[in-house]
């Protein structure tokens, strides 16, 4: 039998945001969002440690002051992906799990599913959600990524457009249509890796990273979970997670 592979998560935190500034700062209800989404991540059983990685001493320091771990990593990064792999390089460690900061509503079973899905299958050297829809207006929302995979769950292209689009442009009857979930896991090893990679024409052209690892022939598992978290990228969605965590802790 072999050894259960070692799994930390890390939360890449950025402070600065275009739409919201200090947005992982930002109060909801009575606590700061980064450290909603990192007490939804450490409930995940499957995780061995939590470790945020920060861009300033700001959000390291709200971090420690509940408790958290947090390392600070370099102001320059592209991308949270690129800080998820300096703080990575410092840790021994088989698979990381990659939580967007910014999703306060996180559920640590989702967690818990992207790692399986390298766990159980050594084929991937990626993994990452997606959750079914039937709503036109995601299905045609540039902000919400769709995913298309094959029979045996690896993902063929991630798009911003209608994917699958049909020549009528319509979503049809007895299609099944998935919005990508961002969180993602990945072999340590190969995450190292995966950042010194020049970014790949449909990486820039979607302006969607992961198309990064397809482009380059590696693998991406997905699974399907009922559930989506929600990211906050703007003010009104700040309300609306507030909204939901008010009445969440009022029932």
């Amino acid at each position: 039998m072999r050894p259960q592979p070692t799994v930390i998560g890390i939360i890449p935190a950025r402070y600065e945001s275009k739409r919201l500034p200090a947005k992982l700062l930002a109060d909801i209800c009575g606590k700061p969002m980064i450290q909603r989404t990192y007490e939804g991540a450490a409930k995940a059983s499957l995780l061995s440690d939590l470790i945020v990685a920060a861009d300033d001493e700001r959000i390291a320091d709200v971090v420690r002051s509940f408790g958290g771990k947090a390392v600070m990593t370099s102001p320059s990064h592209r991308s949270g992906t690129e800080r998820c792999a300096e703080a990575a390089a410092r840790l021994n460690c088989d698979i990381v799990v990659n939580v967007q900061g910014d999703e306060p509503l996180i559920q640590p079973k989702a967690v818990d599913a992207v790692a399986k899905l390298l766990i159980e299958d050594p084929v991937p050297e990626m993994a990452t959600l997606a959750s079914k829809t039937e709503r036109e207006e995601e299905f045609f929302d540039r902000a919400v990524v769709k995913v298309v995979f094959d029979v045996r769950g690896y993902a063929l292209y991630f798009s911003r457009a209608p994917l699958p689009h049909s020549k009528s442009g319509a979503m049809k009857e007895g299609i099944s249509y998935y919005r990508h979930i961002g969180i993602y896991a990945y072999r340590r090893d190969f995450l190292l890796g995966y950042v010194k990679l020049p970014q790949s024409q449909l990486e820039v052209a979607e302006e969607l990273e992961q198309l990064r690892a397809l482009d380059n022939g590696y693998r991406i598992k997905v699974g399907v979970v009922e559930h989506h978290s929600l990211n906050v990228d703007t003010p009104e969605h700040l309300e609306k997670v507030r909204k939901i965590v008010w009445q969440s802790s009022s029932s």
